[in-house]
């Protein structure tokens, strides 16, 4: 037989029973469709948290006050503040590029007859080069403003929107309280995500704190932010910061930390682990579905043989051999492999390319090595189920056969 001849003895096999084979093509469909979405998935969240960390940078490090909390109970020396005085010295220390002590509130701010709750960042002119924050319009405050404690403010594109204010908002007033505010600037937009500044209003510290808030520790900040130069070593620094803080809060060595230090860096790694993880769970899922559908094939390949079996009878007795059987039936499993598979791909392919940006809110970008696995993954799926009933058919004994009814 041709090639040709057993594609078309194998169609009008599988066709000769359209409802069970559609059901056994189903089980590859969702099984290449599921490896290629899932696939997807995961590696639309991985992009995700590495643009995420990109933008805000691995090379920064956070500083919080107050002791961690162990079992919900925050640990004695909570109660310590960081203060503009740590924020210097650390940024004395070698290997640190730039620093900056920020305080953070939420505040209404009104411009004309509109009104807009916002998060409010009093800070210093070193966090946009630390956030790197990119300006849409104007530019971020100096440090002239700093010290002259200027009404001056940079808002995000939110705010903007929010308050009705033009497209370029610079020079226009805006008032939080009974301080009114000039904008100097407008961040670019960044979308929702970790460290977004789209709703949020930027002022000089010395600013929030003369003109906006009285507090009663006047150097007092919840969190410094720095940058360490390119080649300086995070874990290092972190050992380094922490002794120069130990050293200035006046801390036993009995005594907890009052204070919290995240290194960006290792929460991308942790982030990127976990990403991994859920990434092999997705996939492990999906590999579940081609595995039923495998199981799919060769059950209908085993009813085949048993229904064929006198079929196959005559085929042996007018010289058929056996490797004639054994390919007669395992191309029967590629082609319902085959099949299924490239509906599965199509339907993969469409799943991935409109339903995960709705869900994850972000362009998916579809692995081709995801396709390409995939789909050979089906089709030696299909040769594997293929196998034992193909060997079945082939050991039948003509004279048996025959006499099957």
């Amino acid at each position: 037989m041709t090639f040709s001849d057993i594609m078309k003895e194998s169609w009008l096999s599988i066709s000769g029973n359209k409802i069970r084979s559609f059901l056994t093509i189903l089980g590859i469909i969702i099984g290449v469709a599921a490896v290629v979405v899932m696939v997807t998935v995961g590696e639309t969240v991985q992009r995700q948290i590495d643009e995420q960390f990109s933008a805000l940078g691995t090379n920064t490090i956070i500083i919080r006050a107050g002791a961690a909390q162990i079992g919900g109970v925050r640990t004695a020396g909570g109660g310590m503040r960081l203060t503009i005085q740590d924020a210097e010295a650390i940024a004395t220390l070698p290997g640190v590029d730039m620093v900056g002590p920020m305080r953070s509130a939420q505040a209404q701010v009104i411009a004309g007859s509109r009104n807009w709750s916002t998060q409010l960042m009093g800070v210093w002119p070193q966090h946009q080069q630390i956030q790197n924050i990119e300006m849409s319009h104007g530019v971020f405050f100096d440090r002239a403003a700093l010290r002259n404690a200027s009404t001056h403010a940079v808002i995000g594109t939110r705010v903007a929107r929010e308050l009705d204010l033009l497209p370029n908002p610079v020079g226009q007033v805006i008032r939080i309280g009974q301080v009114p505010l000039v904008v100097v600037g407008m961040t670019r937009e960044m979308g929702d995500g970790m460290q977004s500044t789209d709703d949020a209003i930027f002022v000089p510290l010395s600013t929030m704190q003369q003109r906006i808030q009285s507090w009663r520790f006047h150097n007092a900040v919840p969190t410094i932010m720095l940058r360490l130069h390119d080649t300086a070593d995070n874990n290092f620094m972190t050992e380094q910061i922490t002794a120069l803080l130990r050293d200035r809060h006046r801390l036993r060595d009995t005594d907890r930390d009052t204070f919290q230090i995240t290194d960006m860096r290792q929460v991308m790694e942790t982030m990127n682990t976990v990403a991994g993880i859920m990434n092999m769970l997705l996939i492990s899922i999906a590999a579940v579905s081609l595995l039923v559908g495998s199981i799919g094939i060769m059950n209908m390949m085993l009813v085949s043989v048993s229904e064929r079996t006198r079929e196959i009878g005559i085929r042996k007795a007018i010289g058929a051999k056996e490797s004639n059987i054994i390919v007669q039936f395992m191309s029967e499993s590629v082609v319902i492999s085959f099949i299924g598979s490239m509906i599965g791909l199509l339907i993969g392919i469409g799943g991935a390319m409109f339903v995960v940006p709705a869900l994850l809110e972000s362009s998916a970008q579809i692995s081709y090595w995801a396709v390409i696995i995939s789909f050979v993954v089906a089709i030696v799926v299909g040769l594997a189920s293929g196998v034992f009933p193909a060997i079945k058919a082939a050991k039948l004994n003509p004279i048996d056969s025959l006499r099957h009814e």
